[in-house]
């Protein structure tokens, strides 16, 4: 069995309205989570609407019972580690234990220009993360008061109060597809890993990968779930599938493609598309492959259109999986 959630990228002119609206369809329909990218905004112009992730989680938090949620994920290059872990820990009390902390190094230089903020070269963003992590970490693990000096952080008897009402606090995401910087990370410091636009035969690659630094740290390769984020396109039928990926004839990989051979090429490059009977057979792949929950990606504020996508994959694809 894989869990199935939904993953929004809420820099694309995500509102208010859509976001309630996100969470009550979500929750209903039996999806098993609901996860936020966490931006100022996107990489490219035009600037869009961008509702403010962990305030958009609170209403999560409050407003659901049942969805595990949380940034899909957030980077160290802007939020602050001993603040963020203070708001994570808080948001896994309110919600009886379904906030999943997710964290990641930074990448989209656009935003940290626009609001100028420092994103680093990647040596800086690798350290950074690192450090986060293990501050993060001793203060959601530790009764004890914590001492800690990094090159960018440092501790100085520092107790998270009120304690974790879940021992050890929420579960610790670290997103990523990097073998020589991140699944180290993984090993010393994540309970669930989540790659980005995997195939699943790159995934499983990688995941043997995982269990092998795993069993040279001691630890047993359960310990860690995996995951994948993977963009969605749907159709209930190939007709509607072949205008929903109209786009394609203006990308050069694709333009010349039929409509099989572009959900082929889609598919090998980690995408969830097709209609319900070939996302259900593509699901079952990245099983095969070890993935144990896949986030859909979408976009911005939902329409009918959206919702009845949703529908439909709650009715004919989540009880196949």
């Amino acid at each position: 069995m894989v869990d199935i959630s939904i993953q929004v990228e809420g820099q694309d002119g995500l509102t208010w309205s859509g976001w309630k609206r996100w969470v009550t369809e979500v929750e209903a329909l039996g999806f098993a989570g609901l996860f936020r990218s966490d931006h100022f905004t996107n990489a490219r112009p035009p600037d869009k609407d961008s509702l403010e992730t962990i305030v958009s989680l609170t209403y999560l938090a409050d407003h659901t019972q049942r969805i595990h949620f949380g940034p899909l994920v957030s980077p160290l290059s802007f939020r602050d580690p001993m603040l963020f872990v203070r708001q994570a820990a808080a948001l896994d009390d309110l919600s009886n234990g379904r906030m999943i902390l997710g964290v990641g190094a930074g990448w989209q230089e656009r935003e940290h220009t626009l609001f100028g903020l420092d994103l680093g070269d990647i040596p800086t963003r690798m350290m950074r993360l690192e450090e986060g992590l293990e501050v993060m970490t001793r203060l959601l693990h530790s009764d004890e008061p914590v001492t800690y000096e990094g090159q960018i952080y440092q501790l100085r008897g520092a107790t998270l109060l009120p304690r974790p009402q879940r021992p050890g606090g929420p579960r610790v995401m670290i997103g990523g597809n990097g073998v020589k910087r991140t699944l180290p990370l993984v090993v010393r410091y994540g309970d669930i890993w989540n790659a980005a636009f995997l195939a699943p035969d790159a995934f499983r690659e990688r995941s043997t990968h995982l269990d092998m630094l795993l069993h040279d740290a001691g630890r047993e390769p359960n310990s860690v779930k995996r995951t994948v984020m993977s963009p969605l396109f749907f159709g209930r039928d190939m007709d509607e599938l072949d205008q929903r990926l109209q786009w394609r004839h203006k990308r050069p990989d694709l333009a010349d493609k039929s409509l099989d051979e572009a959900i082929d090429t889609l598919s090998r490059n980690g995408v969830i598309v097709g209609t319900p009977d070939r996302i259900i057979s593509q699901i079952h792949t990245f099983a095969e492959a070890g993935v144990e929950e896949i986030m859909l990606m979408q976009y911005g504020n939902p329409d009918e259109s959206v919702i009845e996508v949703l529908q439909i994959l709650a009715e004919r694809v989540l009880p196949q999986v």
